[in-house]
């Protein structure tokens, strides 16, 4: 493995959403489909990735960064102009860039390896089981556009990634609300001894949890807010859209609680139950991700083996097929994980 000096041409040619273009089709640069997550009037921070990792680095010389021609589009860049010694370009090349991980990882780095999650997911994942989670190794896998964030169609929207990976044993899953939590969470699994996958939001990233004095802690779910009618849990930029959703049904005298649960694997079952327990409320489990396979399956099945009946559960999930392309707010409200699809969707259980 050659080490690629970090310069901007390399950006230029990197592999983004809309491709190069053709003379008949020329290529996008500004569109719906990549259109920021945040409302119009949100507080958001650039790059929380790139530059909580940046700053990270500065006393943790064992930690890199590698990419498969993706750092402008995971905010890896920030950290290359950082540390241009330790960052690696491995092309376009998702096998090359896990197995490289692997190895810098048995020499005692601390490498945290960058793409999009379908190509981490699908292209990658035998590579992620048999040369990281199998041997335990202290690989940081942070990965962007889960579930529906991107507009381009199936072959960028990792709509399935939570279902593959919480099958793999050893490996710890994360799913980060906004960019307040980001930033807490980049330390929080350096800390971690062992394999990590991580959903990452990217670019500017909606300001949220920091009004609710959250604090990040691996492994644990928080409640954000009370509500005696309805608990949604959520993971994700779905608690975003929990919290809006509960703000929303306030107005119609619906009282609504939010848990918040970034770490999917391992669940914080104690939290869990214990909030799902309590009696006359109904439960909603809220994800970027199809409802096969994720944190609604993960918390319905805990809720059966436990013996816990709520007195209802739904899902606010993605639909288990392959979701068209087009502008991202008209596929949320299509797909039902806008605010209001969640509002209509919990009205109409109600």
């Amino acid at each position: 493995m050659r080490r690629s000096k970090y310069t901007r041409p390399t950006w230029l040619g990197e592999q983004g959403e809309g491709g190069q273009g053709t003379a008949d089709k020329p290529r996008l640069t500004t569109s719906a489909m990549i259109a920021s997550l945040a409302g119009a009037d949100q507080r958001t921070k650039p790059a929380p990735f790139g530059n909580a990792l940046s700053a990270l680095a500065e006393t943790r010389p064992e930690i890199v960064g590698l990419t498969a021609d993706l750092a402008k589009y995971t905010d890896l860049h920030v950290f290359a102009k950082a540390h241009p010694d330790r960052f690696y370009q491995m092309g376009m090349a998702e096998q090359l860039l896990i197995s490289a991980a692997a190895g810098m990882a048995r020499e005692g780095f601390m490498p945290f390896a960058t793409t999009y999650a379908v190509f981490a997911a699908r292209r990658a994942y035998d590579f992620i089981c048999m040369a990281i989670a199998e041997e335990n190794l202290n690989v940081k896998i942070v990965c962007a556009l889960p579930g529906l964030t991107t507009g381009y169609g199936p072959s960028h929207q990792a709509t399935e990634d939570v279902a593959i990976f919480r099958g793999m044993p050893n490996i710890t899953i994360v799913d980060p609300c906004d960019a307040h939590e980001i930033e807490q969470v980049v330390p929080a699994i350096a800390a971690h001894q062992g394999p990590v996958y991580m959903r990452l939001l990217r670019g500017n990233v909606p300001l949220v949890l920091d009004e609710y004095g959250y604090t990040f802690e691996l492994g644990k779910a928080k409640m954000l807010r009370d509500g005696n009618d309805v608990l949604i849990i959520s993971s994700g930029l779905m608690t975003m859209r929990a919290l809006e959703t509960a703000k929303a049904l306030s107005g119609d005298n619906v009282d609504v609680g939010v848990l918040h649960v970034p770490t999917i694997k391992p669940l914080d079952e104690a939290t869990i139950l214990k909030e799902a327990s309590r009696t006359g409320r109904m439960v909603v489990v809220a994800e970027n991700h199809t409802i096969v396979g994720g944190l609604g399956e993960a918390v319905a099945g805990l809720l059966m083996r436990s013996g816990v009946f709520p007195t209802a559960f739904r899902q606010v999930a993605l639909p288990d097929e392959f979701l068209d392309a087009g502008a991202l707010p008209t596929l949320h409200d299509r797909y039902g994980i806008s605010t209001r699809a969640m509002t209509d969707s919990i009205k109409g259980w109600l």
